[in-house]
């Protein structure tokens, strides 16, 4: 093996890490130069997840001992299937987000490529990590980046929720804390596959303590998925956001997902003993809930992008009541929608925002008859692609997606339910999109105001819109490598043995 080929697991993180580091000072210098940099180390960040693809797509997880130490000392990675997913999914939205950043305001400020490329390798290595702590650790980078990428749209309405984003996120901080003090103090280790050795060894007086600890992450990881009640901050403080940077927040409420995901399956898994699936029925009535919370406002939403916070909220939903329907199937089905919902969320946002731009300060995205914005017929053409999209329609990949989850969960006890919520929400996602779409672009008079769409906007877009109609395409190769990661999810035997035997460490 190369040496290269070797570290290929630490890259993801590297990369970022030193371009961003040096875009701290070539930004202000050099901001054309700042901003190719930033978008061949996006290019290198994808071809690193496509490398990291051909090496796991056989359900080989690779393990990497970061400065080569072992546990319980050092900081492991583990790639598996749903790790390379994630970080697939976030380098196609994280480039989107360049391309997007090239047109406005964002590509004159100087730290926006790096601030990038800092939340990149937050989020890179909050999929990697195989270290409750270390996942703490770059949920701080990825959350103080996203802080400022908020901020870069100083206006009031971007002050006020980013002050509600930050403390909520500061309460999720202070309650991960809490909760791996509890783990380690308990169990002696932080590591995750060696968390998953000890917990079903753990005496029936610490049992409580290990719940409890669960419990805590649940609620921390519930925040991050914007699940309800904890994730009402998201629709206030998305809209906020300057369009580029919705594009990669769309990625950012599927770490908790992920998280969740992780956890709730190798800790706290069925080889947990007297603990094992202790969160799973509530996985499901928080996801419905939050599908039902997230319909609602779609209903409700007065402003395009506020009608897509809401969108995310409710997809949020879906993930949570598959995952939580406790199979394999249901897990793989959940990992395929994944990826669609966020391109589609993705797009819609910076199809809202171009809207907004072009219809004038005055009406901006609101769904109130107006001046249509101009270019209607492009923006109307892209809003309509997206809007399917995210809906659910045939024949783009909201169907494929959603028909493989009704069709995963079709087996499992509460299927009548989960069938009526999940149903009624997508009837209401069209209802909304479609009294949207027919207000701003059908019944709003004409603008004489012609405002150009920029490159940069509409490559994000084909971009976008290229990954969505990849899922159609090749549905049937990507069902089965779901399917397949939703099985290494829900019997991680395989991802505990690669860690522990890098580490050497031997649980007790």
């Amino acid at each position: 093996m190369s040496l290269l080929a070797a570290q290929l697991p630490v890259l993801p993180i590297a990369i970022p890490l030193m371009v961003g580091s040096l875009l701290i000072i070539a930004g202000r210098r050099w901001p054309a130069g700042a901003a190719a940099a930033g978008l061949l180390a996006l290019l290198a960040n994808l071809g690193c997840a496509v490398a990291l693809w051909r090496v796991t797509a056989d359900g080989t997880v690779l393990p990497y001992l970061l400065g080569n130490w072992s546990a319980p000392f050092g900081i492991v990675l583990a790639i598996d299937r749903l790790a390379v997913l994630m970080l697939g999914v976030t380098a196609v939205v994280a480039l989107a987000c360049q391309l997007a950043a090239l047109d406005g305001p964002l590509r004159q400020g100087p730290g926006f490529p790096a601030l990038l490329q800092f939340q990149l390798m937050g989020l890179n290595g909050a999929f990697l990590t195989s270290d409750l702590f270390n996942l703490f650790v770059f949920f701080e980078v990825l959350l103080i980046s996203s802080y400022a990428l908020l901020l870069h749209r100083a206006d009031r309405g971007a002050l006020r929720a980013g002050l509600h984003y930050v403390i909520v996120n500061l309460l999720g901080s202070a309650l991960f804390l809490i909760a791996v003090s509890l783990l380690y103090g308990t169990l002696g280790t932080l590591n995750m596959a060696d968390l998953a050795a000890r917990v079903p060894l753990a005496s029936a007086a610490d049992q409580p303590l290990v719940a409890a600890a669960g419990a805590l992450l649940l609620v921390v990881f519930g925040i991050k998925a914007a699940a309800l009640p904890l994730g009402l901050w998201l629709p206030g403080t998305y809209p906020a956001a300057p369009a580029p940077v919705a594009v990669l927040f769309a990625v950012m409420t599927k770490v908790g997902i992920y998280a969740i995901a992780r956890v709730s399956t190798l800790i706290y898994g069925a080889g947990a003993g007297a603990l094992a699936g202790f969160a799973s029925p509530l996985l499901l009535y928080t996801g419905l809930a939050t599908i039902i919370a997230g319909t609602l406002g779609t209903l409700a939403a007065r402003s395009l992008r506020r009608l897509t916070a809401w969108l995310v909220v409710a997809s949020a939903g879906t993930l949570l009541a598959a995952l939580g329907s406790g199979t394999a199937a249901s897990a793989g089905a959940a990992l395929l929608y994944l990826p669609h919902t966020t391109f589609a969320a993705a797009a819609l946002f910076l199809v809202a925002g171009t809207v907004a731009v072009a219809r004038g300060p005055d009406l901006e995205d609101r769904i109130e008859v107006g001046n249509a914005p101009g270019r209607g017929v492009l923006l109307g053409s892209l809003f309509l692609f997206t809007a399917v999209g995210i809906a659910g329609i045939p024949p783009l990949s909201g169907f494929v997606a959603k028909l493989m989850v009704l069709d995963a969960v079709s087996d499992t006890p509460r299927w009548p339910l989960t069938w009526s919520v999940l149903l009624a929400s997508s009837l209401a996602a069209v209802v909304a999109l479609s009294r949207a779409g027919s207000t701003i672009f059908w019944k709003s008079p004409p603008s004489p105001q012609r405002v150009p769409v920029g490159r940069g906007a509409l490559a994000a877009l084909a971009l976008l819109a290229a990954a969505g109609l990849a899922i159609v395409l090749w549905a049937g190769p990507l069902a089965g490598y779901m399917n397949a990661a939703g099985e290494q999810l829900a019997a991680p035997s395989a991802y505990i043995s690669a860690v522990l035997a890098a580490t050497g460490w031997v649980a007790p």
